[in-house]
């Protein structure tokens, strides 16, 4: 079975190293920095990707909330005429004792 705790492998890959504890090299401390830019730059491309993705999401909800904004706005208008008209109905009708 494979070992939980690597620092009890004998195998010489892939082991956890502190840079500040070990003694490297210059050479195997910019090896270590190129692999670690590397790395994040096949990150930073996922992350990215999301961001923008989330970004086009959140956008095209303020868009659509501010276009129904507009649109039932519009709709209030027509209420707002159509209230007009019955008053000026209500006045040209015929005088009662109701009115």
């Amino acid at each position: 079975m494979a070992d939980k705790n690597p620092s009890e492998s004998d195998a010489r890959f892939a082991t956890r190293i502190d840079p500040a504890k070990e003694d490297l090299t210059a050479e195997q401390l910019a090896l270590i920095k190129r692999l670690e830019h590397e790395q994040w730059k096949k990150k930073i491309h996922k992350l990215r990707t999301r961001n923008v993705v989330t970004g086009v999401a959140i956008g095209a909800l303020v868009l659509g909330i501010y276009g129904y904004t507009f649109y039932s706005v519009s709709q209030e208008r027509v209420i707002d005429e159509l209230d007009e008209e019955a008053k000026r109905a209500r006045l040209q009708g015929p005088k009662t004792g109701a009115n």
